[in-house]
């Protein structure tokens, strides 16, 4: 990172952008170039590690890109504003990125997985089992394997 002075590299730091993010990108591999998706989220610590939860239909092309190459990049962000500088412009922002691993979750973890999507977006009183659609809804997880973050904010 060319700017450490912007590097976020305290995890729960990092737990804490992702927690106000609305929307993470998934990056897939599509071989000729990139493919990335805007996805509604969850996030969960288990065993110390990172894991990030999206739900989709359970055919498209991002399940065949995944089923391809199920390591992916993804990218999460805040922007707030853009201001003078005595030299410039510069934007005021809070973001992560980082890699991992995606698996398909079933049964239990799928329940799981849903109520962190949930919970991400304060509807954790909401009856998972309730939803009509839930038969039709397929859940991933991203097993985090690196992450970093990055902020610019007023001093």
């Amino acid at each position: 990172m060319l700017r450490k002075d912007r590097e976020v590299k305290n995890i729960e730091d990092i737990a804490d952008i992702i927690g106000r993010c609305d929307t993470l990108r998934i990056g897939l591999n599509n071989d000729s170039c990139p493919y990335i998706v805007p996805v509604s989220f969850g996030v969960d610590f288990h065993n110390g590690k990172l894991q990030l939860f999206f739900h989709c239909a359970q055919v498209g092309e991002k399940i065949n890109l995944i089923e391809k190459n199920p390591y992916v990049g993804f990218e999460a962000d805040i922007f707030y504003k853009t201001e003078p500088m005595g030299s410039g412009i510069t934007a005021r922002y809070e973001s992560i990125i980082g890699n991992g691993l995606v698996s398909r979750l079933e049964n239990e973890e799928k329940i799981y997985g849903l109520k962190c999507i949930l919970e991400h977006y304060h509807y954790s009183d909401f009856d998972v089992t309730a939803c009509k659609n839930l038969n039709r809804t397929a859940v991933y997880k991203i097993e985090v394997d690196k992450i970093t973050g990055k902020r610019n904010l007023p001093v």
